[in-house]
Order: structure tokens, then sequence, then C-alpha cells
């Protein structure tokens, strides 16, 4: 399927200030990319484009005293089937794991496995190890912690959102991968693009969308706890330990976001042409 993405970020700062933000799809994306990526800068200014070790694509710039307006906008293709399913996927051993899943296994800024270790083998101990026992973490997650966006908290750690038992789809992500890592599954945050592909539109506005990939067997798996189905559309724009790794703005200084959209938009095709008879 083929895809509209972009965003439109309205901030006021006081005073000049440093900001990145990480809106683009991931470096591993770029082949699916169909239109040019278009960046507007209000007032004009140098923006950099930088990519760090993990394929992440960050724009840099310094935003001026007073209002400043950043739109990103491109076109991408993506498969047009839901995220695979493999009930078989095995648990790699943590001593067969590749060396590079190790600091998904550990605790991270807003996933602090310690405060949720007990509960984690408690309950998620005895079911088989593997694909399902990351499904059944999902259908927990799920099931126990209601969708808020009023529940919204800068600072909310995966303890911090089973005591409130609310929260938004970062909140889900976290939790779901504090669970796994407790029971030496590693899991890492993603963040990227997923609106009403696939399903009903909803009255909630489009927004950056969270989840997390599992290291099972040999490769990583895409789970959404929030969502806890397989969907399509995802475009994913950045990896990491947890949100905290890959803000989708992350300011040098006291700062006001003042506007703040998201389009994620299934673009229709044409119907190819009927073959005329000879």
């Amino acid at each position: 399927m083929l895809l509209s993405l972009g965003c439109l970020l309205e901030l006021q700062c006081e005073a000049p200030t440093p900001v990145l933000t990480l809106v683009r799809p991931h470096m591993g994306l770029l082949p699916d990319l169909q239109a040019p990526e278009r960046v507007e800068l209000d007032p004009d200014r140098t923006l950099e484009a930088l990519t760090d070790r993990s394929g992440n694509r960050w724009s840099r710039m310094v935003t001026p005293s007073g209002v400043t307006r950043f739109r990103y906008a491109t076109a991408i293709t993506c498969p047009d089937s839901p995220d695979p399913v493999e009930p078989s996927a095995p648990q790699c051993p943590v001593q067969s794991l590749p060396i590079d899943t190790y600091p998904f296994l550990t605790a991270s800024a807003y996933c602090d496995t310690p405060a949720v270790m007990t509960l984690a083998w408690q309950q998620f101990g005895a079911t088989p190890p593997g694909w399902e026992r990351v499904q059944a973490i999902c259908d927990w997650v799920h099931d126990r912690i209601r969708f808020d966006y009023q529940a919204v908290a800068p600072h909310k750690t995966a303890s911090h959102t089973l005591a409130d038992g609310a929260g938004v789809c970062r909140d889900f992500a976290h939790l779901a991968i504090s669970f796994c890592r407790c029971l030496n599954i590693p899991a890492r945050y993603c963040t990227g693009y997923l609106g009403y592909t696939g399903i009903p539109m909803g009255e909630a506005p489009v927004d950056f969308s969270a989840w997390f990939e599992a290291f099972l067997g040999d490769r990583w798996y895409v789970f959404d706890a929030r969502h806890n189905i397989p969907r399509c559309g995802r475009v994913l724009i950045a990896r990491g330990r947890d949100a905290g790794d890959v803000p989708f703005l992350l300011s040098f200084g006291e700062h006001q976001l003042l506007r703040f959209e998201v389009i994620t938009e299934e673009i229709a095709t044409p119907e190819p042409a009927a073959a005329l008879a000879p």
C-alpha cells in the first residue's frame, strides 16, 4: 500500500534553542520512499540531517526566540499484510543471544525492571517460553491497562503505569518491554507512524505510535500491547531502549509545544486498465 506521511510541530522558545526532531522514516525504509522528503521551516534556517548508529534519522536545528513551525511530508510504500505471527518462534537462551541484544535485557529510564521483576515471574514464569510467553505478556497488559490520554505523564515508568492502570501507547510498550526483559527476552522500543490503516476510523486524532520488538529465535518480531492485533501500515521511525532514547522532539532549553499534528493516510492507487480484446 501507498501511504502519505507527515507532521507539523509548532513550538515557541524564549531564546535561541538547539532542537532535535525524530520524524523521518528509519534508514532501513529509505528504499520504500516514493516521494521526495519535504521539510519546511518557518522562519527559514539551517537544518541538518543526521543518522545515528541505530539507523534513526534525526533533524537538528537551532530555533530562534519566538514561534517556529516545522513541517515534514513524504510518501512511502509498505506491505498491505499485517504484522507477521510466528507461534513456533522459540526463546533464545541468554548464553546464545547476539551480543548486540544485551542492552535490551536491562533496565532503562522508563523500563524499571527491578520494580516489576517479581510480578513478571509470578505471572508469566509458567508460560511456555518463546512466542507464547511474549503474547501472554501483551494479552495481560492489553487487558489490564486502560488507554487514556489524560494519564499522560512525562516521566511515567512501567511500574507507574502498572500502579495507575492507565496510559498511552508508549506506556503499554514500556510495561510489556519491562516484563520481557525480566524474563530474559530482549525487547526494544519502537516509534513510528500508524494511523487508522486497516481498522475503523476512531475519534482521536492520529498521533505517533509506539510498539515494541522482541528477539525470539534468531530475529526481532513486532508486538503491540496497545492494539494487541496484527496491524498493517506500520512505518518505523526509530528504535531504542525506551521512549527516552527516541523522542519525536528533544529540546535543549525551555519550549512550549503550541501545535502538533501527524498525518498517516493511505493513498488510493488507480485500478490497472483492463486489457483490450484483440
